[in-house]
This record gives structure tokens, C-alpha cells and sequence, in this order.
């Protein structure tokens, strides 16, 4: 007999409380499933199940081996379903949550590809800069740029790097002067990022060191990343943006990359998922197309 199947009616039959209710379920008869049990027994040398004309029961030893066994069939069922992916396209609905600008920008052309190329894939995406419960929010995947604070009970994938640049309008370069190393940021005026708390600092990388941390003096506190674009280009100081935001207006002549001689610092872009024993294929074809697709879009 196969191990394998004798272990699934040895599962099924304690499950349902009876060898007559096992093999209504399974298609079998009742002889042949008390036979697939005394394989099992007889090859282990230990009883399983105590058996009377009206009543069974589990012995100790059959209480411990059936727990065992569903861990494996569990474990065998997602092979399978790994091999069945492989095979297929995915299909259903992919809910996705991520920030605004990055995953407009950058995240959502690349998940539109992928729909395009799979008619069965349904995206349901969310932009939003707020951190939510994957579990309890019931999103599949979510796009998390920066430190990731709280690793506990999640995959994570780095899908890219985003470059920081500190860029000013030609205008206000001609009006107070162009710094040319970060100690020049003291003397200029700076529009920054703030959400909640305090302003957080500009990071400059160092080999081998923590990155160099810098808080220029600033008067314009904004929440939005396209707005703090928008005010620099109107010439009123200086910021620290992610390339991409600013590439075409860098291209365009409206706003200048400041201190070349300075390395810009990497934020992380996180693909993350909820642990699982099989990843579903369309949560997988999906980080894997970020992740190929997106550092074209961050540098």
C-alpha cells in the first residue's frame, strides 16, 4: 500500500469518528479502510486506534503520529499546488496596498503590465501612505519603502532601491548661491517632509559608517511629496526628494541635482506578504515582476 494514502484514511477516519464515515467520504468500503489503518500499524509495530464493535478511540501514541500526519499531508498538498502553479496563470483577485506617489509612479504601470498579460488577474489596489494589517486588512501584498520597523509575522522582499537627491530651481540657485557640500546646507533655506512627529533628517551615506544626518533650516513643512517638487521648482529652497519624483523636471531644466560629489542615499522599496506554506501564484508572479521591472523606474 501506499504510505501516503494510508496516512490521509487514517486522518480522514479520525476526523469523521468512525471507519464506516470514513469510507462514505473517501469512496471506499469499510474493510479497506480498517485495512489501510493496519498497514500503518503494522509497519510502525504500534496501535493507533483502539477498536471495539461500538466505539474507537486513539491511543496515545495514534493521538501524537495523527497530529504528524496532517503536518505532512498539509505539506504534500502544497507541493502539489506549487507543481499544479507552475503549470497556470494566475487568476482572482490581487489586492495590493502601497504608498501614494511611489506606487503611482513606480508600482501600479508595472501591475498594469501584469494584467494586461493575465485577462484572470483582477487588481484591487489601495494608495495610501498609512501602515496597515495585512491579515486584518486582508491584502495579499504590500510595497513598503524604508526601515521596516516591525518584521514580526511577515516575508519581506527588497524590490528596489530609491535614490535621494538634493535638488533647487536654477532661480533660487541664482539668488542665494549652489552648495557644494552637505556643510553648505546650513546656510540655505530648505522646504522638508513632515507627516507626524519631528522633521525627519536628510541622510547622506558614509562607507563604512552611519550615514550623516542633516536637518537644514527650513520654514515650509509639507506632507506630500509632489507638493514639496512643486514648491521647490518655484524657487523657494532646497529638496530632498527620490530621483524618480524629480527625473523629468531635472531633464527638463526646472529643477537641478545638487552635490554630485555626494553619494545618495538608498531608501528600500519591500515587497510584503503574510507567511504562508504556498505562496498563491499571483502574489509571486507579482513580486517577481516588481522586482525585475521596478529599479528601470527608481534610478
Amino acid at each position: 500500500m501506499d504510505r501516503l494514502t494510508s496516512m490521509a484514511v487514517f486522518v480522514k477516519a479520525v476526523d469523521l469518528g468512525s471507519f464506516a464515515a470514513a469510507a462514505t467520504a473517501l469512496d471506499l468500503s469499510g474493510p479497506m479502510v480498517g485495512k489501510h489503518v493496519r498497514f500503518l500499524e503494522e509497519r510502525l509495530g504500534v496501535r493507533l486506534i483502539n477498536r471495539t464493535t461500538r466505539r474507537q478511540s486513539l491511543t496515545d501514541f495514534g493521538r501524537a503520529y495523527y497530529e504528524r500526519c496532517r503536518v505532512v499531508l498539509a505539506e504534500a498538498d502544497a507541493a502539489d499546488a506549487l507543481a499544479a502553479d507552475q503549470l497556470s496563470e494566475p487568476r482572482g483577485r490581487l489586492r495590493v496596498t502601497m504608498p501614494v506617489h511611489f506606487g503611482r509612479r513606480c508600482v501600479t504601470p508595472i501591475l498594469l503590465e501584469l494584467a494586461q498579460q493575465y485577462p484572470a488577474l483582477e487588481l484591487d489596489l489601495s494608495l495610501n501612505d498609512r501602515i496597515v494589517d495585512l491579515a486584518e486588512d486582508g491584502y495579499d501584498l504590500a510595497i513598503r519603502t524604508g526601515t521596516l520597523e516591525d518584521k514580526a509575522g511577515v516575508i519581506a522582499r527588497r524590490i528596489a532601491r530609491q535614490r535621494m537627491v538634493v535638488c533647487a530651481s536654477p532661480s533660487y540657485l541664482k539668488a542665494h548661491g549652489r552648495p557644494l557640500r552637505t556643510g553648505d546646507l546650513s546656510s540655505h533655506h530648505a522646504i522638508v517632509y513632515r507627516r507626524s512627529g519631528p522633521v525627519p533628517p536628510w541622510l547622506f551615506p558614509r562607507n563604512g559608517q552611519p550615514p550623516v544626518e542633516v536637518t537644514p533650516l527650513h520654514r515650509l513643512r509639507l506632507d506630500d511629496l509632489d507638493a514639496i517638487a512643486d514648491v521647490a521648482t518655484a524657487g523657494m529652497g532646497l529638496a530632498w526628494l527620490p530621483y524618480w519624483l524629480v527625473r523629468g523636471r531635472i531633464q527638463a531644466g526646472a529643477l537641478v541635482e545638487l552635490l554630485p560629489d555626494e553619494p545618495g542615499f538608498l531608501y528600500d522599496a519591500f515587497a510584503v506578504w503574510l507567511p504562508t506554506p504556498h505562496l498563491p501564484v499571483k502574489v509571486r508572479l507579482a513580486v517577481n515582476a516588481l522586482a525585475a521591472a521596478l529599479p528601470q523606474f527608481t534610478t
